[in-house]
Formats: structure tokens, sequence, C-alpha cells
């Protein structure tokens, strides 16, 4: 689990142009020429070339209805405002709460779907013209019209509790980031959603034992590796008569993915299907009046394909499209890079980022000058630079971010890449943000950020490579301590991950901080260390990427190990005795390989969270990333720590929250079990009832660090020797 957050010069709210709560992301206005802030309660909108302002809801709403809102959407008129308030969690996100509708020409507030329960509604959007809103709630979807107040419901759950309309089950919101279900049509007359049917999908019980003085059954409809996906479909409900037209897509829907949806045209969708292993992807024009579905584009993969998700901070929604809708942009590793192609309607594709290297993400495109803007780093896999290329097929790509900004680049554009939100950070640099306009990458007011930056001295900390015996050079950070005696000897600690959905090593301010330790690693006399495997989703080819297929808990755990072996060869100031690691989630279980498959290099132990048994896992992760266990079991034995248990020999803290909806806490039980088994003595912390952050409740932060730094001090002492 990442934590992240940024400095930057302007408070921005969540961009909700779709609905969907992410408090990281700009509020554009639809040509791009302007944004609009939260300003202390008030909608304010800002041109960006004059600097002009308008408010468009003042701070001072009505005494009796005043709200404090989380987010909000302001209609393409600019005459209504769709607030965002009382928002619950579900699963991951504050996705669900109330809605209210401010008028900017009355000045008035009212309240969406007053009549449904308080905290129930998600997603609400308001209409293209204007007049109606719709949103989820309890599983269906409604409508409500706003001259008269009236809703009705446009869905229905045929009287089941899993009948989902609008919105999605555990595992989609999880792997795939979809949660918002449904699209108006242009005209405001139709909505596109999905279905998902989860009345099949077998619960996982979680038990709540402290709220009262009988446990409560907690059901999370969960499936599990080897277990069938819900079956999901997409329909189009007209709003006069709320009938659905579904859309026929080819192949069973127990056996197949509907991640990405939108529309096309005034009656087409564009749909994307997965096969459950992912390994084929497959682009459908379907009629939305007739349901009739169309192939026009496929491709297939030896090991699995990434939805746009994987390349859009987790955010499947919209699609690319260029010339009216005749072409669009396409994120395909097929020729094993991470490329842009531009592909048109019958499936003709041209591929636009030529050369050996990945992008990372499309930022945007300024379809006047025909140029796409992206985020790659050819030479360094560590860092982040914005370039831009033309939409040609034939032309180079060209770097635009200056030069002095070495490090970790990202940006966030504005609908025609006229400007643009940059944030910077390295190894030196704390996060920090301004407003460009481009292609020149001038800032839109004050001083440069070069100019106003103030570099931090790390002399402790060093950016390297690292080459195994096994011939694998992986890129990896290290901190040092600050009264290094090279004469003496020190324990080294391992930061780890190791899977295929995050990196550790990247060249940003929080390399080499532990956010877990209470206090200065550095200071009480630890190296600090960490390296990217193979298989972790680093810019280095889909090779590099794809060489974990079926291998989790096999290549990426020698490849850690034989990282640490070859840095105690190379550096005798490092103490063989006290090597220690640590990891959350899938850097939990890389921790128990670790321990368990090279006791002979790793000493000690922290493990927060982990997968023991790879078949407890989600049926989407794994299986993407292995395979089908009635295929290749034998992968997934091999690749789970419980298998290797019996050969723990060092010191093992095991840590898991009670509550833990994303990795059970059976894992932990599991395993335990399996220790006890073979006599093995560890200590264990299971958390009552936190989730998988271990965030909830008071204290509870403080307690884990606590308890973490504790024990690493006893088992793995620091200092020189």
């Amino acid at each position: 689990m990442k934590c992240f957050f940024f400095a930057i010069c302007f408070l921005i709210l969540g961009f909700l142009t779709n609905a969907q709560f992410k408090a990281d992301k700009i509020k554009w206005t639809k040509d791009g020429t302007a944004l609009y802030e939260n300003e202390n309660g008030a909608v304010v909108k800002t041109m960006l070339k004059t600097g002009q302002q308008v408010t468009l809801l003042a701070a001072d709403l009505p005494k009796q209805k005043s709200i404090t809102f989380s987010d909000f959407e302001v209609s393409s008129n600019e005459q209504q405002i769709l607030i965002f308030t009382n928002t619950a969690r579900v699963w991951r996100y504050n996705t669900k709460g109330d809605y209210w509708l401010y008028d900017v020409t009355t000045k008035s507030l009212k309240q969406i779907g007053k009549e449904r329960p308080a905290q129930s509604l998600l997603y609400a959007k308001l209409s293209p013209d204007g007049r109606m809103v719709a949103y989820v709630s309890q599983n269906n979807i409604y409508v409500e019209d706003l001259a008269t107040g009236v809703s009705k419901t446009l869905t229905t759950t045929n009287n089941t509790t899993k009948l989902i309309n609008g919105t999605f089950d555990w595992v989609y919101e999880e792997e795939f980031g979809c949660r918002d279900g449904f699209r108006w049509s242009a005209d405001g007359k139709r909505i596109a959603y999905w279905q998902v049917d989860a009345n099949k999908i077998r619960d996982y019980y979680m038990l709540n034992t402290t709220d009262s003085n009988y446990s409560k059954v907690i059901p999370v409809e969960y499936p599990k590796v080897g277990e069938q996906p819900s079956p999901v479909k997409i329909g189009v409900v007209t709003i006069a008569d709320a009938k659905t037209t579904w859309m026929n897509i080819p192949g069973d829907p127990a056996n197949n993915y509907l991640p990405r949806m939108e529309w096309s045209g005034a009656d087409e969708l564009i749909i994307q299907q997965l096969n459950r292993k992912q390994n084929q992807s497959t682009l459908y024009f379907c009629n939305a009046t007739s349901g009739v579905a169309k192939e026009f584009y496929n491709e297939a993969d030896n090991a699995w394909i990434d939805i746009k998700s994987r390349w859009n901070d987790d955010d499947p929604r919209g699609w690319e499209f260029v010339k009216n809708g005749t072409e669009f942009l396409w994120v395909s590793e097929k020729d094993g890079w991470r490329h842009v192609y531009k592909i048109d309607r019958n499936g003709k594709e041209t591929l636009l980022t030529i050369g050996n290297y990945d992008i990372e993400t499309i930022n945007a495109w300024d379809e006047t000058a025909n140029e796409l803007y992206f985020t790659a780093s050819p030479d360094n896999p560590v860092q982040r630079y914005l370039y831009k290329v033309k939409m040609d097929g034939k032309s180079k790509a060209v770097r635009v971010t200056p030069e002095g900004y070495v490090g970790s680049n990202t940006y966030e554009l504005s609908p025609g890449a006229k400007y643009g939100m940059h944030s910077f950070t390295s190894r030196t640099v704390m996060p920090s943000s301004q407003l460009l306009s481009l292609p020149a990458h001038k800032p839109v007011a004050g001083d440069d950020l070069l100019i106003k930056i103030k570099p931090a001295r790390r002399d402790n900390l060093e950016f390297f490579t690292i080459t195994t015996e096994d011939g694998i050079t992986m890129d990896g950070w290290i901190t040092k301590p600050l009264n290094f005696d090279s004469t003496k000897k020190y324990p080294v600690v391992l930061y780890v991950y190791g899977e295929p959905a995050a990196t550790t090593v990247e060249d940003n301010f929080y390399a080499g901080n532990n956010f877990l330790y209470a206090g200065d690693m550095s200071k009480d006399g630890y190296f600090y260390v960490s390296f990217n495997n193979r298989g972790t989703p680093s810019l280095k080819g889909a090779a590099w990427r794809k060489s974990i297929y079926k291998q989790i808990g096999r290549i990426n755990i020698r490849d850690q190990a034989m990282g640490m072996k070859k840095l105690l060869e190379q550096n005798k100031f490092l103490d063989p005795t006290r090597v220690a690691c640590w990891g959350w989630s899938g850097g939990g279980s890389s921790t128990l390989h670790l321990l368990f498959q090279y006791p002979e290099i790793f000493k000690t132990g922290i493990s927060i969270a982990a997968v023991g048994n790879q078949l407890f896992y989600d049926n989407i992760y794994q299986e993407r990333y292995m395979g089908l266990p009635q295929e290749n079991k034998e992968d997934f034995i091999k690749g789970s720590p419980i298998t290797y248990a019996k050969n723990l020999k060092g010191n093992l803290l095991y840590i898991h929250g009670t509550g833990d909806d994303n990795v059970h806490y059976s894992n932990a039980e599991v395993l335990v079990n399996e220790l006890i088994k073979y006599g093995k003595l560890f200590q264990f912390m299971p958390y009552p009832n936190r989730t998988h952050s271990i965030s909830e409740g008071q204290g509870t932060f403080q307690h884990l660090s606590k308890l973490y730094t504790a024990y690493l001090k006893e088992k793995c002492p620091p200092g020189g020797r």
C-alpha cells in the first residue's frame, strides 16, 4: 500500500466530470481554458490566460441547508452545480453519500434523491441538457426530473441482494478500477450501464467480534481464484419507458470480463471484452437500439493484457477518441513495449510512439497541432518526463519537460493540452507543483519551479543498479547510517513489494524513507535498501514485466534474494548476521518467501497483511498473473508462502487485520497453523476489525509503528559493530 501527498499551489478538488470521486484530479472546463476550484467552500472559475475569476457558488450557502461538500460537478452551461456531501466509504473510496443541486441563477439549493436512504447515492450525474440527474442507490439506477422533482427507477434487482446495476462488485472495483457503472447518451434520452450478477458468487464471511456482545457476520461477495467471475452484461435503458436493450456480446458472461464501455456515437457503444485468463482482448461496436455487436479489433498475449486502469491511475473510464470519433488512441504491448497506437473504425492501427521504450500514460492530445502528449522515460526507468509526438506514425517523440527537472514529473493536462498541472519530485526535492501553459512549459503565473525549489541534502541516499549471479540487473536505492564507519559492520533492512502491482524504487522524495519506523533509521545505524525485481511494472519492456507470469513467489523472490546476496558480497561493512526484510500486502508475501526460501540470507522479517496461500486471493488478480488453477495448480502451490513455512529459521513478526476484505484473515490463520505444525516460534499480531490498511481505530497506526520498530530493534539491532 502506498501513500502519497503533494504540496501544490492550488487547492484542487476531485475530478467529477464522470462522477467517480478522485480527489487528486483537476476540474478543467470542457474547452480546457479554465478550471473550477473549491476556495473555502466557494466554487470559483479561473480563466487561465487572464487569471480572471468568476464565483459560481458563494461560500455562504443558505444557513438552513449549510453543507460541507466533498466534491462537485458544474453543468455544461454553468447554471447548475451538483454537490457531493456526507460521504461514506465503499471498499476503497468514499463514493456514496448525499447529493445537492445548486441553481446558479436562483441561488437555490435542493437535495437530490431525498426519498432514498441517507448516504446511499452513488455517481450522480447531470444529463447533458441539464434537465435530469441520474444516480445509483441500493443497486438500482434512478433518474430525477429537476423541474418536477419526480424520480423513477430505471432498473431492477429482481428482488435479489446481489444483482447490481450501475456500479460493480468488490472484485471489479479492486482489480479493474471499475466503480462508476453508467453513462448518459449525448441526447440525454438513454443511459448505458453495466449489470453485475453476483448472486452465484460465494460470500467470504468476516466477523466483527468487538462492537457488541455477540459477533456479527460481515459477508463480502468475493470470487476466489479458480471460481467463475460474476456474469456481467451491458444494457441501454430508455428514460421515457425504463425499458432496457441488452447488448448481444459473444461469449459466456461467466467466463469473460467487460471492463470498459463508452458511447461511441448517437446510437452506438464501444465495449472491451477480456477472456477469463485476460490474455485475449476484443473490441466491439454495439448498436444501442438492436443490441447487435460487431467485432472490429482484437489482440492476444502469451501472458496477460492490461486494461486502461493499469496505465491511467486506476481509472478505466473514458475513451480516447480523435478526429470526431473516427479514430481513437489505444495502448498495447504487442510489440514488446507499451506503446500508443491510433486505431480507426475498421481496426487498422498506426503506431505513434515509435522506438524501444515504454510509455507510462497518455496525458492529452492537441488535435489542432496533431500532437499526442505522454509520459515516458526512455533512458532511466525510475524517472518520468513529458513527451509529445506528431500523430502521423512517422515522427520521433520530443521531450517537453525541461532538462533541469531530473526526477519524477507528473502532469494533469487540460483538454486540448494547452495547460497543465506539473508536479515534480526527486530524491532531493519534496513534491511541488505549478500550473503551466503548453507547449512552452512556462508557468501561468510567477517563477518557474526550478527557481523556487530548494533541494534537500540527502548525502546518505544512493540510487544504483545491481546485477545478480543470474545476470539480472535491477534498479535500487540504499541509505547508509549518518555516522557511517567503513571499518564496522552494520545491519541492512530490505523493503520489498515484488509483485506486478507496484514498484518500490522510483526517483522521488520518499525513496529511502520508512513511514512505519518510529525514528530515523539512518541516525539509528541501519542500511535501508530496496530493489525492483523482474515482474514489477518498471518501464523496462513487456518481457521484464511479464517474466513473472505463473512465477509469482519464485523468480521475484529469487531476484530479491540474489540482489541482497550480491550486495553483501560487494559491501563487507554489511553484517550478514543482521539482515532483515519487511513488506505489506504483496510485500508481506514476499517477506515470508524470503524468510522461508532463503533463511541463510534473511534472519528477520516483518510481514504485514500477506497472502499466505495464493488460492485464497481473488480470481481477477491471481488468474491474470498465474493462469487458472484448474490447469496449473502446481504453480499456485509453489508460489505460496505456506508451502515453505516449514523452513523458517529466523525471526518472524506476522501482522494482519481481522477485518481485511482484500487479503482475508484466513491467510494468516492457515499460515499460523502451518508454523505451529512444524514447531516454529514466531510473533503474531492480529488487529481486530482492521482492514487491509490497518488504519482504523484510535491509536492504531501509532501502535503498529511502535510494534514494528521495537521488534526490528530487538531482533536486528541497529548500529555499527
